[in-house]
């Protein structure tokens, strides 16, 4: 939600409505379970190597480790941590 708003503000994604009311509508419809940032999962940073700085990318990788999940995504920089840390 936290990096959506920020890019719905920018004009740089594009939503039908706001992120705060789209999104959580289409989790409901697709029924896609909420995850929040929690302590645990930003202690995973320290382990990361600086591959770039994106503090959304990071977050996101910090919390698929930490609760053992798969990312699927095209963006190169999040797939050259994962494969660093495979």
């Amino acid at each position: 939600m936290w990096e959506s708003i920020i890019k719905y503000q920018l004009g740089r994604l594009p939503l039908p409505e706001s992120p705060e009311t789209y999104l959580p509508k289409q989790r409901d419809r697709h029924q896609i379970a909420n995850l929040d940032l929690d302590e645990s999962s930003v202690t995973q940073l320290g382990s990361l190597p600086s591959l770039h700085k994106d503090p959304f990318d990071r977050m996101l990788i910090c919390q698929a480790l930490h609760h053992g999940l798969t990312i699927a995504t095209v963006d190169a920089e999040i797939i050259k941590y994962l494969v660093d840390l495979i």
